[in-house]
Order: structure tokens, then sequence, then C-alpha cells
């Protein structure tokens, strides 16, 4: 009875605590870090200041676990991407895939890491933020690189700039994408690929 007990507290505060972490990722993405305050974020998830840091210590691990959830998952999936096979055309299909699904299923992640990440990128504890991002621009460029020596990407254009195009295009969509108000993941991928591909003109 008392280990059935224990374990329905432990599951209650794990749920909890995955609660206060989604409240907080929208609150962030939506105000800004600075100012979100951990009584707006108490506040929202009705509890006690004092209340909220019996599951995190500050503000800074609540921001800290949102993105290492959110990066590591990202990057792993991206790295799972790689190892299967596949052109580097359609390696970097299904990257970009993944981005705009990503998108559909974690707008506040995504838009609190766009808007965030100039600032933690200085500051102590976040180290591993500027360390994925940079794998995964890694994986991205790797790619597109790889197309270009086989001949299935345009030679003649700049890897690192074909690569921030396509980067920024994807991951601003966060800024005006509405799940549910007639787009959806696999249609902006459709789309986009669609452009990338054939370009804009008729002819």
């Amino acid at each position: 009875m008392a280990s059935n007990a224990r374990n329905g507290r432990q599951e209650q505060s794990s749920e909890r605590r995955e609660q206060i972490l989604s409240i907080a990722a929208h609150l962030i993405a939506r105000r800004g870090y600075s100012a979100t305050t951990v009584r707006d974020i108490a506040d929202e998830a009705g509890i006690l200041s004092g209340s909220l840091y019996h599951h995190f210590s500050s503000k800074e691990a609540i921001l800290q676990e949102i993105l290492r959830s959110f990066m590591t998952g990202l990057l792993a999936r991206f790295e799972e991407i790689v190892v299967e096979d596949g052109s580097p055309r359609d390696v970097l299909d299904k990257l970009i895939a993944h981005a705009f699904a990503t998108i559909e299923s974690q707008p506040d992640a995504v838009a609190l890491y766009q808007s965030e990440l100039a600032y933690l990128a200085k500051q102590p504890g976040f180290e591993f933020v500027q360390d994925h991002s940079l794998r995964i621009e890694e994986i991205w460029l790797g790619q597109i690189q790889e197309g270009q020596r086989t001949g299935v990407f345009r030679a003649n254009l700049d890897a690192g700039i074909m690569y921030r195009f396509i980067r920024d295009a994807v991951w601003s969509s966060v800024g005006w994408y509405r799940p549910g108000r007639g787009h959806t993941a696999d249609g902006l991928t459709d789309h986009f690929l669609d452009l990338l591909h054939q370009g804009l003109l008729t002819d």
C-alpha cells in the first residue's frame, strides 16, 4: 500500500512538472524570457510561487529543461534520418519534413528557441544549446555539400548560404503557421519542397 501511494505521488509530481514546463514554454515563447517571471508561471499553473520551487530550483532550471528536452529530441531524430538509406536529396527532404512536423507539434519550444538563442548563447549552463545547434547545422550542411559533390545539387551555389536560406525559411514559419487554419505540417512540407526543387518560374 505504501509503495502504491508513493508511486502515485511520484506520478502526480511528474505530471505537474510537465504541466509547469508546458506553461512556462508557452509564456516565454509569447512574452520573452526576461519578461516572464516565476510568479507568472506559478499563477498560470494555479500554484503559489513558493510551490513551484518544489519542482524546479529556478526559472533558469525550467528553461534549461525545456530546451534540453527539445534540442536532444530534435538532434536525435535528425541523426536517425541521416543514417537511414537515401540520397542527399532524400535525406534533406526528410530533415525539412521533420522540422515542419516539430513546428506543428512543439510550436512553443521552437518559438522560444528562435527568440532566445542569441541571449542563451552567452549564459552559463546553456552551452548545450549552442553545441546541439552546431551539430544540427553540420547535419544539414553536410547533406547539401554531399549533394553538390555527387551532382544532385548545383555546385555553383555557396553551400553555407543555401543552408541559411533553407534553415531560416523553415524555422521562421513558426511565427505565422497556425495548425488547424487551413494548413498542416505535411502540406507546408510539400509546398516548400516543391518550391525548393522546382522553383517559382513556370519556364
